[in-house]
């Protein structure tokens, strides 16, 4: 943590419906410096009447369990209007994929290893510390980047699109890109309300710069506006997020696009 960074202390559900599993989950968690307060659940059912009356910061959520399984609940978790971040622990390692398609900050396969846990603690820590404005300004929320051990503030309105970079996200702008320790994932549920939307699941675009959407093959691809002589860019787009992103683009009354 940077000295100008205020501590962060989670309150942390475990969910897991093998008690041996829980118990393990719940220690290994209290052992986390910026782990406080520690609820617990053996079942999805029990889970949501604790996550109902608020207070918790992140779910750390078994797979497979009986009657509504953690992907499930994670599903109805989309819906909280202030959902907490979601970390899968489990012992398969086939439904990744599914996991990071609800928005899951990690996925953790066990048995659980102390120096993988403590990632995910501080991917969660990371994902609050977006969630928090850095600064309240015209330009809205900023971004600590550092780099080379000078910390640069890159406004949200100064990003033009997102990538996925392997557990990071990469920030693109007029100026360049900047890679932060932060799942694109987090800032997809973030900066929603700002205009952002995940076209792919490697990028998340700043709508009032998308200027049209072309047909590429059996795909399309998104544009966006370019900067001076910069060609205009253009992005994939998977068909899951293609009509979202129509949808959206439609409801904007001042958005000038066009589909060939």
């Amino acid at each position: 943590m940077n000295a100008h960074e205020t501590p962060v202390t989670l309150t942390v559900l475990a969910v897991d419906d093998e008690k041996p599993a829980l118990d393990e989950l719940a220690y290994l968690l209290s052992a986390q410096d910026e782990v406080g307060r520690i609820e617990t659940a053996s079942d999805a059912t029990t889970a949501l009447r604790i996550l109902r009356s608020g207070g918790i910061d992140a779910v750390f959520l078994d797979i497979d369990m009986p009657g509504l399984d953690g992907l499930e609940l994670a599903g109805v978790l989309t819906q909280f209007t202030e959902r907490p971040a979601i970390v899968f622990v489990t012992a398969h390692d086939d439904r990744a994929v599914d996991a990071f398609d609800l928005g899951a900050v990690d996925y953790l396969l066990k048995p659980l290893r102390d120096e993988r846990l403590a990632e995910s603690v501080r991917r969660v820590v990371a994902q609050r510390r977006v969630a928090e404005p850095a600064a309240a300004d015209e330009e809205g929320e900023v971004i600590p980047v550092e780099l080379g051990g000078v910390t640069t503030l890159v406004h949200r309105a100064d990003v033009q699109w997102v990538e996925a970079d392997g557990d990071y996200a990469r920030l693109h702008t007029a100026k360049g890109s900047h890679l932060v320790r932060i799942p694109i994932s987090a800032l997809e549920a973030r900066w929603e309300d700002a205009g952002f939307l995940r076209v792919h699941r490697s990028y998340l675009v700043s709508l009032p710069l998308v200027t049209g959407i072309r047909a590429v093959g059996t795909g399309s691809v998104v544009r966006l506006r370019p900067n001076g002589d910069d060609p205009a860019v253009e992005l994939p787009v998977s068909r899951r997020h293609a009509r979202g992103l129509k949808d959206r683009l439609v409801r904007a009354p001042r958005q000038q696009w066009t589909t060939r």
